[in-house]
């Protein structure tokens, strides 16, 4: 037996953040020098941070990820280790992953496919290392083997797939297994999105069922730059069989997962194959290294850990933004938040999400250790709920339309969740407003002529003073707005869009109200219910903005929320016209008759067209899925256009009336 012992490692980084970047990754290495580990992969553009955008082209960060580089050689000594940065070749710029080994460069790999879809905009920042292509790149007097290789240290023969290089059908890994590699290294920032871990785990385990070798899958973990959030899956699989399993979406800055692998076996299962390798060495270079692995004195073992989170999107939810939310809290140096607090699904949803943040934190950090980490002062917080108390302020802000139960149950949710719970009253402010408006027009507003201005100016009165508490406070002010009102502009801008960050502006309305029951009579795994959200999931959503005589409801001024999110995802995300979109909603919903279906279509068109400029002004959200409206991480709609005018004129001619 050869046994080795491989690992990948998840880093929580932040652009450009040179010091803690580079801090983290001596203790990722230092982490699996202790575990005996001889070969290391951590993510991409580990060094300056994936999420650098345009400073990507600047030559500082192209510098200082070199400088960083060589500072970070001795840690490796007796180790070999793969570390992602930038580089320029000949007036381009590559993503490239760099093998170090024993405190020397070995060279450096190219990413070959860049990922141009959805949230990612790589091609706008570099070039794809054309296959097949190598070169001996000159910098600072030295000269460094740079392109399509393989690496053979210590006998062992190690090659890369870079993150989207394994998404492709003409993927890297097939000419490396005609190399006969022993080990592919995957340095990845593969964002979080539902569902996505079990088709990563797919591509990780086919890759080294068909590719006969073993597969070491490293990843970004949590909130790095403000929008996506890394779920920090590592994986290590061998010939078609997951050995090992990192965490998925916790709260350390590094994790290490590492198993022993036995390449002679490795090598036995490859040979038994009717695949043959090729036995020329020149279709690839080779690139070779002596130095003594450190052998592993342990057989090799299955370490794949029961995931709560797989195949439950609301566990998913959960547990994203709640991560989300901590990254961004610390990150941004805020020091708490504050929600509007209405008595409404939307805000209580928010408001629970941060008490489940520090709920999940102080689980894996303990309490001391979430504190340091938020910024708390020592000493300052001694349970999980005067962390919350701490952080969380909920403010709920009275108008004459407002009534009892949603004040009671803004009330509920903020004891529940343990915020410190304060009331406005600001229908003075509302009254000035009209008066003052009314007297420069020089006529009354009523609810007959002037309804929607009547409902806003409540909506943007009550933004003032919540910001005035958070500016006092130091603290980050939570927009309450959810996917859904995004599609058709059902936001007062200004209004309840106020915030620094949006955190469910990615999930449609629908699941929300689901994903509340569920936390009401269950909870996530390892916190449990919290009961006291049945005084919001008992209302129907309402603005509640006109007089109460008026009953109005969400559904009433739009369209029942699962038929709105249908219609989004067939629109927007599916890109179907109207009259397709009709096809799609009377085989979901026949029991609502041609004429009310048609309404609600034309209506969702009109609307999505004239609040684009809405979608672009909303605070930063956070990407769940591919069904994001966010213009700037993924959909993409013009402010002006013609509004579909001639789709929705033909509708009612392209379809027929029954009978």
């Amino acid at each position: 037996m050869h046994l080795v012992r491989v690992a990948a490692a998840a880093l929580n980084q932040t652009p450009l953040d040179w010091d803690g970047n580079q801090a983290r990754i001596v203790e990722a290495i230092r982490l699996a020098r202790r575990e005996g580990v001889a070969v290391l992969c951590l993510p991409e553009l580990c060094i300056p941070g994936y999420g650098c955008e345009d400073a990507f082209f600047g030559r500082g960060t192209i510098l200082e990820s070199w400088r960083i580089l060589q500072e970070l050689l001795p840690e490796t000594k007796g180790m070999v280790v793969a570390l992602g940065l930038p580089i320029m070749h000949r007036a381009a710029n590559y993503n490239a992953v760099c093998l170090v080994a024993d405190g020397h460069i070995v060279g450096m790999v190219g990413k070959r496919f860049l990922a141009g879809d959805g949230i990612h905009y790589e091609p706008r920042w570099f070039k794809g290392w054309p296959a097949g292509k190598f070169v001996q790149w000159e910098h600072d007097g030295h000269s460094y083997p740079l392109g399509d290789q393989i690496f053979e240290v210590g006998g062992l023969r190690i090659g890369f797939e870079i993150c989207e290089d394994a998404w492709v059908p003409n993927r890297p890994g097939v000419e490396l297994a005609s190399q006969g590699v022993d080990v592919i290294c995957n340095p990845s920032a593969s964002h979080f999105a539902f569902g996505k871990h079990e088709v990563r785990k797919q591509i990780v385990l086919n890759a080294s069922r068909s590719f006969r070798a073993t597969y070491v899958y490293s990843n970004f973990i949590g909130n790095e730059a403000g929008r996506v959030i890394y779920d920090g899956e590592c994986m290590i699989a061998s010939s078609g069989h997951l050995i090992a399993e990192g965490p998925r979406l916790g709260y350390k800055d590094v994790y290490v997962t590492s198993a022993v692998v036995d390449v002679d076996l490795a090598r036995m299962v490859h040979a038994r194959t009717t695949y043959a390798p090729t036995v020329d060495d020149n279709v690839r270079r080779i690139t070779r290294f002596d130095m003594q692995l450190p052998t592993a004195d342990l057989p090799p073992h299955a370490n794949a850990p029961d995931d709560a989170l797989r195949n439950d999107k609301r566990e998913e939810f959960s547990r994203a933004v709640a991560l989300g939310l901590f990254d961004y809290l610390r990150k941004s140096r805020s020091r708490g938040f504050v929600v509007s607090l209405s008595g409404g699904a939307d805000s209580a949803a928010v408001a629970y999400l941060v008490h489940l943040m520090v709920t999940l934190a102080t689980q894996e950090l303990g309490v001391a250790a979430t504190c340091a980490r938020l910024g708390l002062p020592e000493g300052s917080c001694t349970t999980p709920r005067a962390i919350v108390r701490a952080l969380l302020t909920c403010v709920y802000q009275a108008t004459a339309n407002s009534s009892d139960t949603t004040r009671n149950a803004a009330r509920a949710v903020a004891e529940a969740v343990g915020a410190e719970f304060l009331e406005f009253d600001v229908d003075p402010l509302v009254r000035a407003y009209v008066r003052t408006v009314e007297g420069a027009i020089g006529r009354e507003l009523g609810w007959k002529s002037d309804d929607i201005a009547l409902q806003n100016i409540q909506a943007r009165a009550r933004a003032p003073g919540v910001w005035l508490l958070a500016n006092l406070r130091g603290a980050l002010l939570l927009a309450t707005s959810n996917r859904s009102e995004a599609a058709v502009g059902y936001a007062t801008m200004d209004g309840d869009t106020c915030g620094g960050l949006s955190p469910i502006a990615g999930i449609d309305k629908a699941f929300l109200r689901q994903w509340l029951r569920w936390v009401e009579h269950e909870g996530p795994a390892g916190v449990g219910p919290t009961p006291a959200l049945s005084a919001v999931n008992v209302q129907a959503p309402t603005a509640e903005l006109r007089p109460a005589g008026a009953k109005q409801t969400d559904e009433d001024d739009l369209m029942p929320y699962p038929i709105l999110d249908v219609i989004e995802r067939a629109a927007i995300r599916d890109k179907l016209a109207p009259k397709e979109v009709y096809r799609v909603l009377a085989s979901r919903f026949p029991e609502h008759g041609r004429d009310q279906l048609l309404l609600w279509i034309k209506r969702f068109f009109r609307l999505w067209s004239q609040n684009q400029w809405k979608r672009e002004r909303y605070a930063p959200s956070f990407h769940l899925d591919d069904e994001n409206l966010d213009p700037k991480t993924w959909c993409r709609f013009p402010i002006l256009s013609g509004g579909f005018a001639r789709e929705l004129t033909e509708l009612d001619n392209v379809v027929p009336k029954s009978g």
